[in-house]
């Protein structure tokens, strides 16, 4: 209830008049049952626009903070994140990531839509960089569909940096679902696990129009702008 809330009564009506946001692909949604919604990542605003756009509700891994922060503050943020269909997960302890698949995979089996960003982080300069394979591991696991999410623009609305907000144009896509039964029983198999990578990357820089970048983002955290990699294709990649 609290998520259709938010998304027709605020901020869902704000950011349709004040971004005037549109949508291409939401045939490619499933009326029901479980997918991967992979995303590119420009911006704090690319988990919002998503799911505004969305006739189903996605559900996205956030960090556990976000539901715990003491006072009328952290209320005030569990009540917004919870109702925005984030879920929360502990990212500190050493096995972070076993436990964000494991729950990837629990949300996955009760039919929801589940929202991943393969970079890891947000892009430090606009372009689309290497995805992670931890997205391809729960595609072989689980055996859903992969549908692409391409966000543009939100990169304008709320830059880097301090939260602001500004008036500018968002488009989101969704595009066809991929599906990976092709590698089945392959999972674990880490060319197999690039390779599945590297064609949902490859569908995002189809449908954002974003240079490819060859490294992982988070790599270039602190470092200079003029001393970044150039872009490149995504590599072809053995599998099997």
């Amino acid at each position: 209830m609290l998520y259709w809330l938010l998304k027709f009564v605020f901020p869902g009506p704000f950011m349709h008049v004040f971004n005037k946001p549109t949508v291409e692909g939401v045939e490619n949604i499933p009326t029901d049952g479980p997918a991967i919604m992979a995303g590119n990542h420009l911006s704090f605003a690319d988990w919002l626009f998503g799911p505004l756009m969305s006739p189903r509700r996605i559900t996205y891994l956030a960090k556990a903070e976000y539901f715990t922060t003491p006072g009328l503050k952290g209320r005030l943020q569990k009540w917004f994140f919870s109702g925005a269909g984030q879920y929360p997960i502990d990212r500190t302890g050493a096995d972070a990531a076993e436990d964000a698949l494991n729950t990837a995979k629990k949300l996955l089996a009760e039919g929801r839509l589940v929202g991943l960003y393969p970079e890891g982080t947000r892009s430090p300069d606009g372009r689309l960089y290497k995805g992670k394979t931890g997205l391809a591991r729960l595609a072989l696991d689980t055996g859903v569909p992969v549908i692409p999410v391409a966000v543009i623009g939100t990169d304008k609305v709320s830059p880097p940096g301090p939260f602001r907000w500004r008036f500018a144009k968002v488009t989101v896509k969704f595009g066809k679902p991929i599906d990976f039964s092709r590698y089945e029983g392959m999972g674990g198999n880490r060319f197999v696990e690039r390779a599945v990578t590297d064609e949902v990357m490859y569908e995002l820089m189809q449908l954002t129009g974003q240079e490819y970048v060859d490294v992982y983002a988070h790599s270039l955290k602190g470092v200079p702008s003029g001393s970044r990699p150039d872009a490149a294709r995504i590599p072809d990649t053995a599998a099997g």
